[in-house]
């Protein structure tokens, strides 16, 4: 396993990141590597674990189709650590492992159903693509409200940002 680009921040060494630290255990059950990378901005940290947050926690959607979301994700973008914290979690929530195996080939499986696959179509476009047309997200805002849509792209661009950041400063490798 390599060393991130830029050195973690132990926990509990720096007085000044108590209170973040104490949120971030408090919303993950632990400080992973990568919340200890972020705390070397300390505004950044805070304000990246109240982002994912909602989006982890306080979004409408389905959590088993968010994680879907995540998992293919970090397939697009060849990010296994992201991959490695998510599949448990998809499990738990009631991925199967075939659906989460599937996740990993391209094109997107006949095994995901109508809803999965407009969302998974989606967070391919997005992904890849960045800009979405309107045959790409239509069936999306037919199957989903205005909240739910909003949360879908915005996991889906904020789950971006994560792989990026971690494969840019080699986070869990």
């Amino acid at each position: 396993m390599n060393s991130p680009r830029v050195a973690p921040v132990v926990p509990g060494t720096r007085a000044e990141l108590a209170d973040i630290e104490r949120n971030i255990a408090a919303e993950r059950g632990r400080i992973t590597l990568l919340y200890q990378v972020l705390l070397n901005s300390a505004p950044l940290a805070e304000g990246w674990e109240k982002l994912l947050t909602a989006i982890r926690n306080k979004s409408s959607l389905p959590p088993a189709l968010r994680e879907m979301v995540i998992l293919r994700i970090a397939v697009l973008n060849r990010a296994p650590y992201e991959f490695a914290q998510h599949e448990p979690v998809a499990k738990r929530v009631g991925v199967s492992d075939v659906k989460i195996a599937a996740l990993r080939s391209l094109p997107i499986s006949d095994l995901f159903d109508d809803d999965e696959r407009a969302v998974l179509t989606l967070t391919d476009t997005m992904t890849r693509d960045v800009q979405v047309d309107d045959a790409t997200i239509a069936p999306v805002l037919a199957r989903y409200d205005a909240r739910a849509a909003v949360e879908l792209v915005a996991t889906i661009a904020a789950y971006n940002m994560v792989s990026r950041f971690l494969e840019a400063l080699r986070i869990g490798h």
